[in-house]
């Protein structure tokens, strides 16, 4: 009798090489996906490769993601220019793509089993339920909830289980989960976990302090409706601007930040993360945005940014209001189009220079510097700006004083 075939989203570390020999005994034909969305090596994808065949998967497939995770999430992320609690660069957005290649392949295999290796505490289960949910009538398994109903210490379960197995659990999973994709890299565990300090064997995009470069250096990005296409002037695949980006960010360390979050089930959650080239676009970007749009729409568009960034945070990315905010913020960037000069420091970048066509400078006036306008109309400006609090201040003095 043949088993029944499940899609596994497979990453090669610690929670889902658990899920494979798992779900093997629960009598499933497990099906491996890997979906490299950046920052793994040809090696290591081939060492995740054999990491499935090595735990009984019955095939595994991998599938390189990282142009459609620039179209898909970088791009309209540096458009947002929004950080979740302003902090936190919505790394996580990759899990989203994730999703919908399993499904592809759960459609390909001819089955609706599909399982994940997320935990009951973290805000992954909710993104990967929602996003398979959204599309259809899935059957969804979760290995590594269904254990810790019976087992508190669940990543020594995972570890005990596998060596009862005879395979091998690698010292970097016994401490740290780590998730690497083009965005930038997310750690969690051992010290992290118990807001402690993190050690040396966390930097991954970053040099640590000892290593950091001290000598400034300045990058030139252009931008084309709120997109980057060159560096330098040289054009570029989105995916080769932000490796590259990661890559000199990194040499400064900068994008490197300890975030303690509000999950989604309302449980506080400490991980690190480095995301240099985010870091990068978002402070060119913001220095090109501020200068070419109105101040309406400067002062209107966080708002929108922010529910973009919830949204994406919170699961919600197929959900039909994404396409609405997403619409809205790409009509905003429609003049975003020019060239910003980062210069880089240690753990810092600043936007030195601006050039852009549709800089708003005014040719009647010159902030602190000259206007085509007199003294009286300025004063008759202000007089009638500060209408309303002036008389709320003449109505009640005069209240006061009659009491």
């Amino acid at each position: 009798m043949m088993k029944q075939p499940i899609v596994l989203a497979f990453s090669g570390g610690l929670d889902t090489s658990f899920c494979v020999p798992y779900l093997i005994d629960q009598g499933f034909a497990v099906h491996t996906l890997f979906v490299n969305t950046g920052g793994v090596s040809q090696q290591k994808e081939q060492e995740i490769e054999q990491r499935a065949y090595e735990l009984g998967a019955t095939n595994h497939y991998s599938l390189d993601a990282k142009q459609a995770l620039w179209n898909k999430t970088v791009i309209p992320l540096v458009w947002a220019n929004q950080l979740y609690q302003g902090k936190y660069p919505t790394l996580c957005a990759d899990r989203y793509l994730i999703v919908e290649e399993a499904i592809k392949l759960c459609q390909q295999l001819n089955t609706p089993y599909i399982a994940h290796g997320c935990t009951g505490m973290g805000n992954d289960q909710v993104r990967f339920d929602l996003a398979v949910l959204a599309h259809g009538d899935y059957k969804i398994l979760s290995p590594i909830r269904e254990i810790q109903k019976a087992h508190t210490q669940t990543r020594q379960y995972e570890i005990d289980y596998l060596k009862a197995k005879g395979f091998t659990v690698s010292e970097q999973q016994n401490r740290y989960s780590v998730n690497e994709n083009l965005l930038g890299v997310t750690i969690s565990g051992s010290e992290i976990d118990q807001w402690q300090e993190p050690s040396e064997d966390t930097y991954v995009l970053c040099n640590a302090p000892s290593k950091i470069k001290q000598c400034p250096t300045e990058i030139k990005l252009n931008f084309e409706n709120g997109t980057p296409v060159a560096i330098e002037g040289e054009s570029l695949a989105g995916a080769e601007i932000l490796q590259y980006l990661n890559h000199i960010g990194g040499q400064y360390g900068i994008g490197r930040e300890i975030y303690t979050g509000d999950t989604v089930i309302g449980l506080k959650g400490r991980i690190l993360f480095e995301a240099p080239g985010i870091k990068l676009l978002q402070t060119a970007h913001k220095a090109l945005e501020e200068v070419c749009l109105t101040n309406k729409q400067n002062q209107f568009k966080p708002l929108v940014a922010q529910q973009w960034t919830e949204l994406v945070y919170n699961g919600f990315y197929f959900d039909p209001l994404y396409q609405n905010v997403l619409a809205c913020l790409q009509s905003m960037q429609q003049q975003v189009t020019g060239q910003v000069t980062l210069k880089l420091h240690a753990h810092q970048a600043i936007a030195v220079a601006v050039q852009s066509h549709h800089l708003l400078a005014s040719d009647e006036a010159s902030y602190a510097q000259s206007a085509s306008w007199g003294i009286e109309e300025a004063m008759g400006f202000i007089k009638l700006y500060g209408q309303s609090t002036t008389t709320w201040a003449l109505v009640n003095q005069s209240q006061k004083k009659a009491g």
